[in-house]
């Protein structure tokens, strides 16, 4: 479920990073604050197995670095992927070279896992919206429908299932995953 909360004036964005932090995180999408919904079981699994997966070659190799539920601010939007991926020559740094903690970049890769109770076009189009400031792909997991949607710049999404091989970015071209693998990782 989405909760808009009710506001009495357009909220700005410098407005809406002033408030206090919560969880699960906020976001803020066209002056309105959406809250995002409690992680479940499955979500839960999925999107720390994925990153770990994604890591395991990611960071090894200096490609990517994943990381889950990291705002990202950028082009009068804030949003938290459940799961942003950086290349890794694009990781925020501070001057000394350490991990940023503030994002104002659009992820490389970003990932949503969709909620039960989650509004699918309310995520879609902060993947659609991320696609349109540079991500270069997209990740829309449904477990129930145990799919996987992939959204890419200049083409139409496509919806993948079972052994089909899930497109990854620039540098993880010997890495094998499909929806089926993923959803096995629910199996205990």
């Amino acid at each position: 479920m989405v909760v808009a909360y009710p506001i009495t004036h357009k909220l700005t964005l410098q407005e809406f990073l002033q408030l206090p932090k919560t969880k699960p995180a906020r976001e803020y999408v066209n002056g309105k604050i959406i809250q995002k919904p409690m992680p479940q079981g499955e979500h839960s699994r999925i999107q720390s197995r994925l990153c770990t997966e994604i890591n395991k070659i990611g960071e090894s190799q200096k490609l990517a670095l994943a990381l889950t539920e990291i705002r990202c601010t950028f082009a009068e939007r804030s949003i938290v992927p459940d799961i942003a991926v950086f290349a890794w020559e694009r990781i925020p740094r501070t001057e000394t070279g350490k991990l940023a903690n503030k994002f104002t970049i659009p992820p490389d890769w970003t990932i949503e896992i969709l909620s039960p109770d989650q509004s699918a076009t309310q995520v879609i189009d902060n993947i659609v919206f991320c696609i349109r400031q540079g991500t270069k792909l997209g990740w829309l997991i449904d477990p129930k429908e145990e799919s996987v949607m992939i959204f890419k710049s200049n083409s139409l999404p496509e919806i993948q299932f079972g052994e089909e091989r899930l497109p990854a970015i620039a540098g993880f071209s010997d890495w094998q995953l499909s929806p089926r693998e993923i959803f096995t990782w629910l199996m205990l």
